[in-house]
């Protein structure tokens, strides 16, 4: 889905970021001048014979879809007995997904025709593609720990209905032919590369030598190699990667993203699989977001530790181009903290809910201080809105 503008939030979310280091960021649509001159600026750059205009990309990205009982059950619910609407669960992000220019998210678990299942194996209704779609996600990655948790059968099935939705996928594949292609989307004339991997499968044995990607660094540096040789400006790697409920990067993260970051192929790298947030960092120069946490989950204090609600949608301000460069460099993050509302599972952005009075303001406050505290924050990275309001 080509878009020939972005929400005013991101604008404002952004533009804040590019200077006025005292501002105040608004986290909501709203019509400003700034944001209207952002929006107007042309969708395609034309031609210049000295070299590529330079052209300015959002992308989001955001963490797990991670669907237990609970989770579809209400998704039921909310379809009245014809199957499964999960759109309503995902109606209040969807101003940040679908004003990116490209959105990608994080599908952890299959989706069959199977009757759906939870923890330890699961199975989604392939209803969670329509919504994946309706909120605004491009595409998703297909590689987690639960991706072979249906066999080759249930990664087949989650790419048909991914396909039927009209989302792209990587790291996950229906074929050998399908493992060898790269997913290479065009956003506003710069085509950006996007490559999913997974360190862990749970214990199990892929069907097939390429039924998902493991994250194997040569084989990462390889691949962003390749997609640059086909044209891609932009390449960025999404990884399934870390120890469950850990805020902190493993040692085993740490080397990646430094191996990663010496790659001159590969833009920015990014990461989900702890169930709770962890920082955003810069690694030799190379941006990593290290850890989303939980987009959409039926976790809570009642399981696991009380972070397992909040969640962050990174927004990656990506410059492309300029003065004749054929690459591109992300030159700031935004991001927007978010917070799974219970026992709705309405998954809110916190500062937007704590305006509204969509939850208790005492939790809201709370997560936000939770997420920034790990997440961090400085002249190039900052949380969408940057203060909560008093």
């Amino acid at each position: 889905m080509v878009r020939s503008r972005r929400c005013a939030v991101l604008a404002l979310a952004l533009a804040g970021l590019a200077g006025c280091g005292h501002a105040s960021v608004a986290d909501t649509p709203a019509s400003t001048a700034a944001a209207a001159r952002l929006a107007a600026s042309p969708a395609e750059p034309a031609s210049n014979p000295a070299g590529p205009r330079r052209v300015d990309l959002t992308v989001a990205v955001s963490g797990d879809l991670l669907i237990h009982a609970p989770v579809w059950q209400r998704a039921a619910t909310l379809a009245g007995g014809q199957g499964y609407d999960f759109a309503p669960l995902l109606r209040h992000v969807r101003p940040w997904i679908a004003g990116a220019d490209l959105a990608l998210c994080q599908l952890e678990t299959p989706m069959t025709s199977a009757p759906p299942s939870g923890f330890p194996i699961f199975n989604t209704p392939p209803a969670l593609a329509r919504a994946i779609r309706a909120t605004g996600w491009d595409a998703c990655s297909t590689a987690s720990n639960h991706t072979l948790d249906q066999g080759q059968s249930g990664v087949d099935q989650t790419i048909a209905a991914l396909r039927r939705a009209g989302v792209r996928h990587a790291g996950s594949a229906a074929s050998r032919a399908g493992a060898r292609r790269l997913l290479v989307l065009r956003r506003r004339g710069v085509k950006i590369a996007i490559l999913a991997y997974t360190t862990t499968t749970n214990g199990l044995a892929p069907p097939h030598p390429w039924s998902v990607k493991l994250a194997d660094p040569d084989r990462i540096v390889r691949d962003a190699r390749r997609a640059r040789r086909r044209g891609a400006r932009v390449v960025l790697v999404n990884l399934h990667w870390g120890d469950e409920y850990r805020h902190a990067p493993t040692d085993a993260q740490l080397r990646l993203a430094r191996r990663l970051s010496r790659s001159p192929d590969i833009t920015a790298v990014v990461g989900q699989h702890a169930h709770v947030v962890q920082p955003i960092r810069r690694v030799r120069g190379r941006w990593i977001v290290f850890g989303e946490g939980n987009l959409l989950s039926n976790q809570t204090a009642a399981c696991c530790p009380a972070a397992t609600q909040d969640g962050i949608i990174a927004l990656l301000r990506i410059r492309v181009g300029g003065h004749g460069a054929a690459r591109a460099r992300v030159r700031r993050v935004a991001y927007l903290p978010t917070w799974v509302r219970h026992p709705d599972y309405a998954v809110l952005p916190v500062g937007r809910a704590l305006r509204r009075g969509w939850a208790p303001a005492d939790q809201l406050r709370a997560s936000w201080h939770r997420t920034v505290s790990v997440v961090g924050r400085g002249p190039r990275l900052q949380p969408v809105p940057r203060r909560l309001p008093r």
